[in-house]
C-alpha cells in the first residue's frame, strides 16, 4: 500500500515551547486516519505544516512523493484542507459557493458544474438554497467539507471537524467521512475519541510533542491494553462479599497482574491472563451463591489506549 503521506523526524518551537518533538507517520493511500491529541496538543501546528503555511525547524514532509516547501503551494494540488472554523462568502448560496471554489482550481465549467451537483448531494444539502450566513454550524461544516473535495484531492485533512457540533452535527460529519472512503485518503484530528472509534482504521496519538502510539486500530488494541472483566451485582452487599473472597484468592491486591476499581454496585477487573481471571470469576460466583446482573468481558476501547500512553 502507497503511503500518501511521510512525515520524518519533524521539530516545531514557538519561542521556548517545543511544540513538535521530532514525529515521525505515515499515512497509507485510501486509510481514514485518526490524529489525535489534546487541545494545544500541536495537531493543527502539523497540520499547517504538511500544507506549507509554517516553516518546520527540522525534517521532511512528503505529499504523495512529492517534498513539502514551505511557502510554495506545489503538493497543494493533491490536498484538500477543512479548517476547525471555515470561513466562507455569507451572501453566496451553496451551489453558487462550490462553483465560485472550483473556477479558482480551473476546472471546466461543466465538470465545476456536475462535481458541484454532486458534492452539495453528498453533503445533504440539496434542497438548501439559503445564504451560507444564514446557516448552521453544522451545516457550514458539511459545506466546508464539499469545498475541500471540490478538486478531487487525493489527500483530505480536517483540523478537528466535529469538535464544535452537537451529536447530529457530528454523525452527520462522520458519516460524510465514511462515505468518501475510498475516493480519497482522509486524515483529521481530534479529541473526540469516540469519532476516532467509529470511522478511523488507523490512528495516531501525539503528546508532548511527540507521537506516543500508532498503527491500525486493531493493532493499537491488541499490543496496547489489559483484557477487562466488567461484573454489575444486584446489591452493595453482594459486591462486597464477592470482593473479600477474590481478594483472598488473587492476593492482597487482586495480584500482581490485576487491578480492580469499583462503582457503587459494579466491579472492573483487568487483568493479563483473561481466561485464568474469567475461571476465578466464576468460581467464586457460583460457590458463594452470587448472581450477577451482568457479567461481560471488556473490548479495549480507544480511549483507554489513550489514557494509557499519556501517562
Amino acid at each position: 500500500m502507497t503511503d500518501i503521506l511521510q512525515i520524518r523526524e519533524l521539530n516545531k518551537s514557538f519561542g521556548k515551547n517545543k511544540v513538535i518533538d521530532g514525529i515521525s507517520l505515515t499515512v497509507p493511500e485510501g486509510s481514514v486516519f485518526g490524529f489525535i491529541g489534546e487541545n494545544g496538543a500541536g495537531k493543527t501546528t502539523t497540520m499547517k505544516m504538511i500544507l506549507g503555511l509554517l516553516r518546520p525547524e527540522g525534517g521532511e514532509i512528503s505529499v504523495c512523493g512529492e517534498n513539502v516547501i514551505f511557502g510554495k503551494s506545489k503538493t497543494n494540488r493533491f490536498i484538500g484542507y477543512l479548517p476547525d472554523v471555515p470561513e466562507f462568502y455569507n451572501y453566496m448560496r451553496p451551489r453558487e459557493y462550490l462553483r465560485f471554489c472550483g473556477e479558482v482550481t480551473g476546472a471546466e465549467k461543466s465538470e465545476i458544474k456536475n462535481r458541484s451537483d454532486r458534492l452539495i448531494e453528498l453533503v445533504g444539502l440539496g434542497n438548501t438554497d439559503k445564504r451560507i450566513g444564514s446557516f448552521s454550524r453544522g451545516m457550514k461544516q458539511r459545506l466546508g467539507v464539499a469545498q475541500a473535495l471540490i478538486n478531487k484531492p487525493r489527500l483530505l485533512i480536517c483540523d478537528e471537524p466535529t469538535s464544535a457540533l452537537d451529536p447530529l452535527g457530528r454523525k452527520e460529519i462522520l458519516e460524510i467521512l465514511r462515505q468518501i472512503r475510498g475516493e480519497t485518503t482522509v486524515i483529521f484530528s481530534t479529541h473526540i475519541l469516540s469519532d476516532v472509534e467509529r470511522i478511523c482504521d488507523r490512528a495516531a496519538v501525539l503528546h508532548g510533542g511527540k507521537i506516543k502510539l500508532e498503527g491500525t486500530l486493531a493493532e493499537l488494541k491488541k499490543k496496547h491494553h489489559n483484557d477487562g472483566i466488567r461484573i454489575e451485582f444486584a446489591s452493595p452487599v453482594d459486591k462486597e462479599k464477592f470482593l473479600k473472597i477474590a481478594l483472598e484468592i488473587f492476593g492482597g491486591s487482586l495480584g500482581e497482574d490485576v487491578s480492580a476499581s469499583a462503582d457503587e454496585n459494579e466491579l472492573i477487573i483487568r487483568t493479563k491472563d483473561l481466561i485464568g481471571s474469567e475461571r476465578v470469576i466464576l468460581r467464586v460466583l457460583f460457590q458463594n451463591d452470587i448472581m450477577p446482573s451482568r457479567l461481560e468481558v471488556l473490548a479495549p476501547s480507544i480511549e483507554n489506549l489513550f489514557i494509557e500512553a499519556v501517562k
